[in-house]
């Protein structure tokens, strides 16, 4: 493309958006309130996903024996968990150690144990910890069914609701990101739709002189390029503070929350919502030229 060629078309997009300029400010306020939004919700989901993650890989199978096995059988349940190739750590708790436990819970209310006596009706078992999380339901049923053990269980309700709550929100955030964008193609089309009006008269001559389409539509899908990159760009410089402001607020009340690092999470978002931006707007401008090229 010509230098010449080049600053004409960047000089039709500036004088486009000056005369427009209440549509190029509306063009421009709805991308960015509508890519703040799919960011947010990115942000959401993405948390969502780490922590359940996070809980998921730390929840443990505790393994229940039977009471009637010898020293030997237990020894031959912990060698055949062991030769799992999903369980990565194995901890024997004797019945001892679990009732001990079961004071410290208790804390001040430790005295309801004392109806029990000297009996101790809390079976020797094992906590055990998989690879992965995915392999936890399959690794409990695997053990259950080990010769001395009277029960396999694990947290399985906790995680499964967490990560049903995770596909909603993220099934949520698909559907409002859809709508955000058809709402934000149909603002910057009708933007680009007026100058292409204003302009007709102009297109039309251009086109019988044999202007191809695509030098008469180039400026418009810049302009397009230009609202969704400004738009794009005003809500990531947003969404770079919101999640520097919300990861204090969170750190300063839960240290050990597993929220996704600030960098370089958030350049990757950046980059995200101001290709998103540019694309919307291209989508835009294509939408709004194909009624007037159509001479």
């Amino acid at each position: 493309m010509k230098i010449r060629t080049s600053e004409y078309f960047v000089r039709e997009v500036i004088i486009s958006m000056i005369r427009n300029r209440w549509m190029t400010f509306a063009s421009i306020g709805t991308v960015t309130v509508s890519l703040f939004v799919l960011g947010v919700f990115m942000m959401l989901v993405v948390n969502l996903t780490k922590m359940a993650s996070e809980l998921e890989s730390q929840v443990q199978i505790a393994v229940y024996l039977n009471d009637a096995l010898t020293e030997e059988g237990r020894a031959e349940v912990e060698q055949m968990m062991r030769d799992m190739k999903s369980i990565s750590k194995i901890e024997y708790i004797p019945r001892e150690q679990a009732i001990k436990r079961l004071e410290e819970r208790l804390g001040d209310h430790k005295y309801i144990l004392e109806a029990l006596g000297d009996s101790n009706p809390l079976p020797n078992s094992y906590e055990v910890t998989v690879k992965r999380p995915e392999a936890v339901q399959s690794t409990a049923i695997a053990i259950a069914d080990l010769y001395g053990v009277d029960e396999a269980k694990y947290g399985q309700d906790v995680a499964s609701h967490l990560f049903d709550m995770t596909r909603l929100v993220r099934v949520f955030g698909f559907i409002l990101m859809f709508l955000l964008a058809g709402a934000t193609i149909f603002i910057i089309s009708n933007t680009i739709r007026l100058t292409v009006f204003a302009r007709r008269k102009e297109i039309a001559i251009m086109k019988y002189v044999g202007a191809t389409d695509w030098f008469i539509r180039i400026p418009f899908i810049l302009e397009g390029i230009a609202l969704g990159f400004i738009g794009g760009g005003l809500a990531a410089i947003a969404l770079r503070s919101f999640y520097s402001v919300m990861a204090a607020k969170i750190y300063s009340t839960l240290t050990f929350f597993p929220l996704v690092p600030q960098y370089p999470f958030v350049n990757y978002l950046t980059a995200v919502i101001i290709v998103s931006g540019m694309i919307v707007g291209i989508i835009g401008s294509t939408i709004s030229l194909k009624r007037f090229l159509e001479v």
